[in-house]
């Protein structure tokens, strides 16, 4: 419902029901976080040795899938693909994961210190500081180079974080953890997948749903309370982060160092219907949340189109 003028009414809830008690949602999230919280050195057995024929991403999650150049490959270097992309998988995850906890620190800088609010982001921030630390040293144990993002989009980065608006910071926040967690949620119960990575996406996905929960009820929180010039603001850097992380999602060096031409496979995937129905699957839920609150109007929803991650 909008108003004469086209802005949209002040309100005490949103569509998807009454706003919660910030400091509640912290308290529960904090007890959740000291229940159910992982050592990565301690809780995986980082000395196991990989399987010599297991996958390391599922086979229907890699980006070439079902493509014809998927087809011509072998089973060994379809495997040794499923191998460079998880490690720029991870790769992509500890650059996100650097900028939300800069972000998240700005967020509480002028909140009260003794908050729940303000320690369940201590908390998270610490959680973050832990998975960086952990994909790290699987990239190390899958034996792969690192993939850093390109230079223009680590450089836009700066840009997109420094004008960040508190909605913005949550929006990005889900944008860079409901995909990836949606793919973990796949991966760590299956078998053919390497059990170290299994364990790797497990932790993640039980510690990532808090967060994602902390930052839905924030965004929701900001998308009644916050004036029409950020809501506004907030929908392009949303669209802009959806775009920047798509195409970022795997390295074209990935496919050359696992054999093949990257500008035949960086070719592949854009056509290919496969992954195009995995990469809107996997943000269906957030696009649903997104569109719900009103982040998805606008000139950002082009950006969104253009990302493919809107179906």
């Amino acid at each position: 419902m909008t108003t004469v003028t086209g802005r949209p009414p002040r309100q005490t809830h949103d569509a998807l029901g009454p706003l919660r008690d910030r400091e509640e949602v912290a308290r529960k999230l904090l007890a959740a976080s000291a229940r159910h919280s992982f050592d990565p050195d301690r809780d995986l057995d980082w000395d196991a040795p990989l399987t010599a024929d297991g996958w390391y991403w599922p086979p229907e999650l890699v980006s070439l899938y079902d493509t014809p150049l998927w087809r011509r490959m072998s089973g060994e270097q379809r495997r040794e693909l499923s191998r460079h992309e998880v490690a720029s998988l991870c790769s992509l995850g500890i650059w996100f994961e650097i900028i939300l906890t800069q972000l998240l620190a700005r967020h509480i800088y002028d909140k009260p210190l003794t908050s729940h609010h303000v320690r369940y982001a201590l908390t998270e921030i610490a959680d973050e500081a832990r998975h960086s630390m952990m994909f790290a040293r699987l990239i190390g144990k899958l034996g792969t180079p690192d993939y850093p993002v390109p230079r223009r989009y680590h450089h836009l980065a700066r840009f997109l974080k420094t004008v960040s608006t508190p909605s913005g910071t949550f929006a990005a926040t889900l944008i860079g953890e409901e995909i990836l967690d949606w793919m973990q949620r796949l991966t760590f119960p299956d078998e053919r997948v390497q059990p170290l990575v299994r364990g790797v996406t497990r932790i993640h996905v039980v510690e990532e749903a808090r967060h994602v929960r902390y930052a839905r009820e924030e965004l929701r929180r900001r998308m009644v309370s916050a004036p029409r010039w950020e809501r506004g603001l907030s929908r392009i850097s949303a669209g802009e982060t959806a775009f920047v992380f798509s195409v970022c999602f795997i390295s074209p060096a990935a496919y050359a160092n696992a054999g093949l031409d990257p500008h035949e496979a960086v070719a592949q995937v854009r056509a290919s219907g496969h992954r195009r129905e995995v990469m809107q699957s996997g943000a269906r839920r957030l696009t649903d949340f997104f569109d719900d609150i009103g982040l998805l109007h606008g000139p950002g929803r082009r950006l969104w189109r253009a990302s493919g991650l809107l179906a």
